[in-house]
């Protein structure tokens, strides 16, 4: 541990510092190295599996004493399949192409320059995360391949399954060549670390937040840095008029029910009132099945006797449970009014036959992944092609949707010229 870690402001400097200097060796670092950083830390974990279970008991043992919920503790704890999983999401990330140096756009000027694009790294990229000690693996293994730096802050629950892994970082980077200040896991727990790093301007270039909604607002009001984030999942499926009736049952289905917990999940299902009194009796019964909660609108309600009445905040709700607002609408305007006042701009999905009102949602619909007959499940980096991502963005400038290497970097421009003058 740092020697002024009892200094929390001298500490964080002194990471930044040594962030900002490991940050320009990475930018320069050869695909081929990089590539080696990830196999080698991918068998480095899986090598080390037995301390990283004996890590992260201290971590459970420990979130047992100070009575954490039985979904903490979940998320908390590093089994042997997701200790795999993390070295299987490394070597898939040392796969994926490289961004940096790509060159894109050149266009001869009638000057006589060529002006193009090259893509670089962001520099320094400060991330704070909760709970999921898989995090730390993850998103180091992306700051790395896209030529970056990382600061890690995960929180005190996972102090030692934290410090475990970022240990294991080290010794990769140190084993190709690479300046092991790379990546570093903040090593305190003080609170002032986090404000520290959110105001550290002069080092980190950017700050990624992963974790529920207070910390994430509370990154947001607190950051002096540019922040790339999502507040809420609050995901549609809007079910049209001309929709196929079982792509529209097995699309809403795993839609709310395929996980309940992430933010991809559906809270709020529209449906065309042509459909309504067919349709809704179907779909109750599929998720009764599977023990989800509805609430309804009144004409919802006057069809489904047993559903609860939803009141104006079920509409804005991000319930991460199994609990489900239906609302009846008159026509595909009034879904994307629905969505645009109520929606969080992260996932939403229209169901249908009609090419032209397919369109038109695609087109109307602003939310960072707009979908047509595909459940809202597949807003994740790695259905995307994107490998692992650091999350997923609501944000309209520089990167939306989810965040994997291409949203880790950035682009400059770059000019050709022959001893060319401006007249």
């Amino acid at each position: 541990m740092n020697e002024n870690t009892n200094n929390v402001h001298e500490y964080m400097q002194s990471l930044g510092q040594h962030a900002t200097a490991a940050a320009r060796e990475m930018s320069k670092a050869s695909t081929a190295t990089k590539n080696a950083v990830l196999q080698d830390l991918a068998a480095r974990i899986i090598e080390q599996q037995t301390s990283l279970v004996e890590a992260n008991g201290l971590d459970l043992e420990a979130g047992r004493a100070k009575g954490l919920d039985a979904a903490l503790l979940d998320r908390l704890e590093l089994t042997h399949a997701r200790i795999q999983s993390m070295a299987e999401g490394l070597v898939q990330i040392a796969s994926l192409q490289d961004p940096v140096g790509e060159i894109s756009n050149m266009a001869s000027r009638p000057s006589g320059i060529q002006v193009g694009q090259m893509r670089v790294p962001l520099g320094v990229i400060g991330i704070i995360y909760e709970s999921r000690p898989n995090v730390t693996a993850d998103a180091a293994g992306l700051c790395l391949k896209s030529g970056n730096a990382v600061i890690l802050r995960g929180g005190s629950e996972a102090i030692h399954s934290n410090q475990a892994i970022g240990a294991l970082i080290q010794q990769a980077l140190k084993q190709a060549g690479l300046p092991e200040t790379a990546v570093q896991v903040v090593a305190i727990t003080d609170r002032q670390a986090v404000h520290e790093l959110l105001t550290m301007d002069q080092h980190v270039s950017v700050i990624v937040p992963r974790g529920g909604k207070g910390l994430i607002k509370r990154v947001t009001a607190d950051a002096t840095i540019p922040v790339i984030k999502h507040l809420d999942g609050n995901c549609h499926v809007y079910i049209d008029e001309q929709a196929d009736y079982d792509k529209a049952i097995a699309i809403a289905v795993n839609a709310k029910t395929h996980r309940y917990g992430v933010c991809n999940a559906m809270e709020t299902l529209l449906i065309h009132e042509s459909l309504a009194t067919t349709l809704l009796p179907k779909l109750a019964q599929c998720f009764a099945q599977h023990e989800v909660e509805l609430r309804g609108c009144e004409r919802v309600c006057a069809i489904l006797k047993q559903v609860l009445v939803a009141t104006n905040d079920d509409w804005y709700e991000e319930y991460l449970a199994p609990v489900l607002a239906i609302k009846v609408v008159d026509n595909i305007d009034q879904a994307i009014d629905h969505i645009e006042m109520y929606g969080s701009h992260h996932t939403d999905v229209i169901v249908t036959e009609n090419f032209s009102n397919a369109q038109k949602f695609l087109r109307e619909v602003d939310s960072s992944s707009v979908m047509v007959n595909a459940s809202s499940r597949f807003a994740d980096g790695f259905e995307y092609g994107l490998g692992a991502e650091i999350g997923i963005s609501t944000d309209k400038i520089h990167a939306r949707g989810p965040v994997g290497l291409i949203g880790l970097t950035s682009q400059k421009y770059i000019v050709f010229g022959d001893g060319t003058i401006r007249e």
